[in-house]
């Protein structure tokens, strides 16, 4: 189930980065949504050790 939440994050991230990117005056959301990213891949793959 937290596998599932987090994978939703990393998409919604990946979304948030690509339109950042793509409208140029956001690029305050591309790096918010590229550190989000990020954190959320760390927390997945502690996850996945702990099981």
């Amino acid at each position: 189930m937290l596998l599932r939440l987090l994978g939703l994050l990393l998409a919604v991230w990946i979304v948030v980065t690509v339109v950042g990117w793509v409208v140029e005056g956001l690029f305050w959301l591309a790096v918010v949504g590229l550190l989000l990213l990020l954190v959320t891949g760390a927390l997945g793959v502690r996850e996945r050790i702990r099981r």
